[in-house]
């Protein structure tokens, strides 16, 4: 981590890429040089803010009045965020929060564990029959991206055949650093909002018992009486966000979990010898290496903290990533431990009026994957220090990671 000579007083300034590799491969010591020698962050070249201590991280996903997402959740501002739900503010994202959680209902979401369970032993038993106990795969590309991929599918309706399509538009648009940028960026935009607004126009011409037909049909009251239907576009850019966010986190946490637990190899014992241990181990592997690392939000007003002013209207990143690892907040916070006890107040899906609305269903995909791996194959093995990675926007994860199942239990 390279360290200019001098900024205010004696304190060095850190040089900090928010798009480089040697942010992407660790970001941890960054964010401990900031939570002790600057706070509030002010990265001069891109003119952004990173709030790096829990309890700013927290209060500010609270206080969305100051911390507006009116401008977009990235490190670039979006003049258009507010297409999309975590670019609306009050009063608008309140009924249309309200909309989607229609879609994840908690019947909806019971209804899914069976089907996140059978394809998590259908992928597994599936790379076993194929790779033998010894075969060495690609967690990623074999396992983790596959299961909440067609999860997050079944949920909202996508047919199969459009599956792989989103996944990969997903990709183009998390891209950051070599080989991508703002075109890219904007093709898998438009790529997968066409996908996605065609399959409502369909759906409108002969609705399903689906979400998108319920969508198109639905009409929601707001506090002051004023009734909202979303429109086709609005409703292709709804899935088009949970398409991504529903899909992109879950497939980086599992295989960062398996990287944790590798590290830290008395957690995977106690794992194996009590799979019961698995959903308190989620909370942990989210906690560690959570796959929100920055959440970006734009000042309303000006803001003094630790002696830094904020002016009003500048992009401040909520950092998530340095939040979790906070000692003021987790006693021995680089330490993984599936039996600690964590503070309720989880930042790691975000917090106050944006908490994500997957966040329940995340957790079951990931306990569930492990739950099923560590069942089927307890020497499972993965390879920490051959993992691949990119840079990307926001998102934390590993672009592959060699497993060997090992045994069949």
């Amino acid at each position: 981590m390279a360290e200019q000579d001098v900024v205010e007083g004696s304190k060095p300034e850190m040089h900090f890429d928010p798009y480089s590799m040697e942010y992407a491969l660790d970001p941890y010591p960054f964010y401990e040089w900031m939570r002790e020698n600057a706070p509030v962050f002010h990265q001069k070249e891109m003119d952004f803010y990173i709030l790096s201590r829990y309890e700013d991280v927290w209060k500010a996903h609270r206080d969305a009045a100051i911390y507006s997402s009116a401008a977009g959740v990235t490190i670039e501002r979006q003049d258009n965020a507010g297409m999309i739900l975590l670019g609306k503010d009050a009063p608008d994202h309140g009924w249309a929060k309200a909309m989607m959680t229609k879609v994840f209902s908690r019947e909806r979401m019971e209804a899914l564990d069976p089907f996140i369970r059978q394809r998590a032993v259908d992928l597994l038993e599936g790379t076993y029959k194929k790779h033998g106990p010894d075969g060495e795969f690609d967690m990623v590309t074999e396992f983790s991206v596959e299961l909440p991929l067609y999860v997050i599918s079944e949920l909202l309706g996508i047919p199969e055949e459009l599956r792989a399509e989103v996944h990969h538009q997903a990709n183009k648009f998390l891209a950051r650093g070599d080989g991508a940028g703002e075109d890219l960026q904007m093709e898998a935009n438009m790529g997968l909002f066409g996908l996605f607004y065609d399959l409502v126009q369909k759906r409108r011409a002969d609705p399903k018992d689906d979400p998108i037909s319920l969508l198109i049909a639905l009409e929601l009251e707001d506090d002051q009486g004023v009734k909202h239907k979303l429109g086709d576009d609005e409703i292709a850019m709804r899935f088009l966000e949970m398409a991504i966010a529903g899909h992109e986190t879950v497939a980086k946490a599992i295989p960062s979990g398996a990287i944790a637990m590798e590290l830290f190899p008395a957690e995977k014992v106690k794992l194996r010898a009590d799979i019961s241990k698995v959903p308190q181990a989620v909370q942990e592997v989210l906690r560690f290496d959570p796959p929100s690392q920055l959440q970006g939000r734009c000042t309303t007003r000006e803001v003094t903290l630790h002696g830094v002013t904020i002016p009003a209207d500048k992009r401040v990143m909520l950092a998530t990533g340095s939040a979790t690892r906070d000692p003021r907040a987790f006693p021995n916070p680089d330490v993984f431990d599936i039996d600690r006890d964590n503070d309720t107040r989880t930042v790691f899906f975000g917090f106050g009026v944006h908490k994500c609305l997957g966040i329940h269903l995340a957790q079951r995909e990931i306990a569930i994957a492990f739950e099923e791996l560590y069942t089927r194959f307890p020497d499972w093995k993965v390879f920490p220090d051959r993992a691949t990675r990119v840079a990307v926007t926001n998102v934390r994860g590993v672009a592959g990671l060699p497993i060997v199942l090992g045994q069949h239990a």
